[in-house]
């Protein structure tokens, strides 16, 4: 392959490790609103979705021009595809970052249910493992993407320890505590999910350097 071809490889990596900042930064700024429940700085993650999805779309050109004009093999089409796909996890957690918002907005005229402690937890872990498995994408490193897809069960333990909190200790004693509670139940979905996504970049990335898929496969690791 050309110089130029690399060149652009090179580019697309850096555009894949731009949108995973935006979108690891947009879920950072929308617990940070929940936590000062600070509505104009959840509106401002609201807002500046528009360009990550400009960026979606930039990347995902990019990808389809690469592949129509040079007609990758092996490795550098892998890495495309890949790019492809990580682009797209990627957005979504952006948008599940304004979910989060839009939520800390509807709750800003009534008083928190609970402290929040271990929503941040929960918070914390899903943006470590979003920039763990961009970090093993842009390293090709499959050890690091190992350990994003063994962080998941922790996650999926405190999103249930959460919910369980939420319904049998604050809805299940007063009815009334209902609606509060099920905006905290919805953020931690949200959380969750992030996770998940990064669960994906990391099966992904071991697909993009080992030529092997692990999804639905563990056994495999």
């Amino acid at each position: 392959m050309s110089k130029h071809f690399h060149e652009e490889l090179a580019e697309l990596n850096n555009d894949i490790l731009k949108m995973g900042t935006l979108a690891e930064e947009a879920v950072a700024r929308s617990i940070a609103a929940l936590k000062s429940r600070d509505v104009d700085a959840a509106q401002s993650v609201i807002d500046n979705d528009s360009c990550i999805d400009e960026l979606e779309l930039i990347i995902d050109e990019k990808c389809l021009d690469l592949i129509a004009r040079q007609q990758p093999m092996a490795v550098d089409l892998r890495f495309i595809t890949t790019g492809m796909r990580l682009n797209n996890e990627l957005e979504c957690i952006a948008d599940l970052a304004v979910d989060i918002s839009q939520h800390v907005i509807e709750m800003a005229d009534e008083p928190l249910l609970k402290p929040l402690v271990d929503i941040p937890k929960l918070a914390s872990i899903a943006q470590k493992m979003v920039r763990m498995s961009i970090d093993a994408f842009i390293a090709r490193d499959i050890e690091i993407a190992k350990m994003v897809l063994a962080m998941e069960p922790e996650a999926d333990a405190l999103r249930d320890a959460i919910h369980k909190e939420l319904v049998d200790v604050y809805i299940a004693r007063d009815p009334s505590s209902a609606p509060r509670a099920v905006q905290l139940l919805l953020i931690a979905r949200f959380l969750e999910r992030v996770s998940d996504h990064a669960t994906y970049i990391a099966e992904d990335v071991i697909y993009m350097v080992k030529a092997e898929v692990v999804k639905h496969h563990p056994e495999r690791l």
